[in-house]
């Protein structure tokens, strides 16, 4: 699962990084040359449509998302593991809502013949197959840890189930940046 993490968040960070080079050298050649590609915009839509979905899948896997835990450490044990039991249940929910939207978006597509209403008229298949392949693999992924959480759940493993899938407090995020920091 890190493999995957490390790769998506590798593929998102280059995306973005070669979509800055493009704007730069987009706005240079505006600037000193009278001169535009006229894709930065339409190019920039596609980066952040599978780049958001891909860290879909990094915040998922590193429990990084957003949940309002100031009483969830204040409540009993068994209350606390099924709070992140239903959590991670509704992400899975969550996953497999946006593949069934995400499905009809590319069958509309290829019914249509799709193209962008922009100067490099790109079929809209292209990027919205590989947008389409990022949100099933954080279907995927959410599944999978439902899967384990449910079983956690389910065996009565409730003390594993919070460690696994409690969101992080303050004092584990300080930890893991004192961490990073020292493996700089």
């Amino acid at each position: 699962m890190n493999t995957l993490i490390l790769l998506a968040s590798r593929l998102f960070g280059a995306a973005l990084v070669g979509l800055s080079v493009f704007v730069s050298i987009e706005t240079i050649a505006r600037k000193m040359f009278n001169f535009s590609f006229q894709g930065a915009d339409e190019l920039g839509g596609y980066v952040l449509a599978v780049g958001s979905s891909l860290a879909f899948i990094v915040a998922l896997v590193d429990r990084a998302h957003i949940r309002i835990d100031v009483l969830h450490v204040r409540f009993p044990q068994k209350l606390q593991a099924t709070m992140d039991w239903l959590s991670i249940v509704s992400l899975a929910g969550l996953g497999l809502f946006m593949v069934y939207v995400g499905r009809i978006v590319i069958i509309d597509t290829l019914s249509y013949g799709s193209t962008a209403p922009t100067p490099w008229a790109t079929p809209l298949i292209y990027p919205q197959s590989a947008w389409y392949a990022a949100l099933c693999l954080f279907a995927l992924v959410a599944l999978i840890l439902a899967a384990r959480a449910t079983w956690l759940f389910a065996s009565g493993r409730l003390d594993q189930l919070s460690t696994d899938f409690h969101p992080k407090g303050a004092i584990e995020e300080l930890e893991e940046e004192l961490s990073d920091l020292e493996n700089r």
